[in-house]
């Protein structure tokens, strides 16, 4: 017996993805502006217009960071996130394994990474909404 994708969900795994994105909004319930945009391959959540984190079709987590603190999270369990063409996203972004965020206390210390991350000033000026 295959298992039914129904046409409206995206190649994958959406039942995976769905399952994270809604433990997601449980983490994030507390915060007054939080939006949810379809990119990415996932479902990505945006607080205060920024993009914190964002749950892949495989269940693994792309998520926001610090620079500074990106070896310390590559030794904590995440992996350089890369585009789908291969390349590197940059030392701001790594993808958390389906694996290591099957423990709520875990996906929220993740989460936290990622809305720690946006609510830090940028580097530059920050780009106005057109």
């Amino acid at each position: 017996m295959t298992d039914a994708v129904s046409p409206a969900e995206p190649p994958g795994r959406p039942g995976r993805r769905d399952a994270l994105a809604q433990r997601v909004r449980h983490l994030l319930a507390a915060h007054p502006d939080v939006r949810e945009v379809t990119m990415f391959g996932g479902l990505s959540f945006m607080v205060d217009e920024r993009l914190v984190v964002s749950a892949g079709r495989e269940g693994d987590l792309l998520v926001r960071a610090d620079p500074a603190d990106y070896e310390r999270l590559i030794e904590r369990g995440a992996a350089q996130a890369r585009m789908r063409n291969g390349r590197q996203m940059g030392r701001s972004w790594l993808t958390v394994p389906a694996a290591r965020i099957d423990d709520d206390a875990e996906l929220a210390g993740w989460v936290q990474v990622g809305v720690s991350s946006a609510a830090a000033p940028a580097a530059g000026p920050r780009r106005l909404a057109r």
